[in-house]
């Protein structure tokens, strides 16, 4: 039997500048913690999976907002694993995330694992202020160990005060495009992740293009915002590159 589930988050700040959760809705397999947070007035989330999911029929909705001058992490506990499940057909993971003036929200979930047989699309959508922050990590990890992938399409549509910043689309598994797997694309490796940065003191000064190491590369958007594109053989290695470029991206001057 398949399951329809819609969790909720709401962060909004209270009369004493801190980020408080007026909504928190764990909804089937989406269990929803209120997690200790180290940076100062700022609420964290943590999502933890009651039930295995997304299984093949799903039909699983995140929806995240933070209010005016919050500050908000949505993180998870472990990795998100799409299975065949016993319909054998596709799941959907839906993720609206809505962040308003002067607000910010770090997106830091675990990787996806496209597991064999399963067939998952996953669609992110933001809408963002013109003042508002943004930092969201995506990893999608092909097949578990020793396995191949499997179907995997995952969709995301960034706007910034009401203009399109960011809309692409990755396909992974039979099905896909042809090339997906080829030197041009992934070339053998098995992980794939990106790191989007927006921040509005970009609009004077964004970091430069540049490599990160042999497999990754920053590249300035169109917008105050960077996004990192990664692929490495293995899970550990992207999170380290990505890590890694998170770090600098945070350590650098804005000017």
């Amino acid at each position: 039997m398949s399951v329809r589930a819609t969790a909720r988050i709401t962060a909004a700040l209270d009369s004493r500048g801190v980020t408080s959760l007026p909504v928190l809705r764990s909804d089937g397999p989406l269990a929803l913690r209120r997690t200790r947070n180290t940076a100062g007035t700022g609420s964290r989330v943590t999502v933890v999976g009651a039930m295995s999911a997304p299984l093949g029929g799903d039909r699983l909705a995140l929806v995240a907002r933070v209010g005016e001058g919050a500050r908000l992490t949505v993180d998870a506990a472990a990795a998100t694993v799409a299975l065949l499940g016993p319909t054998g057909g596709s799941a959907t993971y839906d993720i609206e995330l809505d962040v308003a003036e002067r607000a910010e929200l770090r997106w830091l979930p675990q990787q996806l694992v496209s597991a064999h047989g399963s067939v998952l699309r996953t669609t992110t959508r933001v809408r963002l202020a013109a003042t508002a922050r943004l930092v969201l990590r995506e990893e999608q990890i092909l097949g578990r160990h020793a396995e191949s992938t499997g179907t995997l399409i995952s969709h995301l549509t960034v706007h910034r005060a009401g203009r399109p910043l960011l809309d692409q689309q990755l396909a992974y598994g039979p099905g896909a495009p042809g090339g997906w797997d080829g030197a041009a694309v992934l070339d053998g490796h098995r992980a794939a992740g990106q790191l989007l940065v927006v921040e509005p003191a970009y609009e004077e000064k964004a970091p430069a293009a540049r490599l990160l190491g042999e497999t990754a590369v920053l590249t300035p958007l169109a917008g105050p915002a960077v996004l990192v594109t990664a692929v490495a053989p293995d899970a550990r290695a992207l999170r380290r590159v990505l890590d890694q470029a998170l770090d600098e991206l945070a350590d650098a001057p804005v000017e």
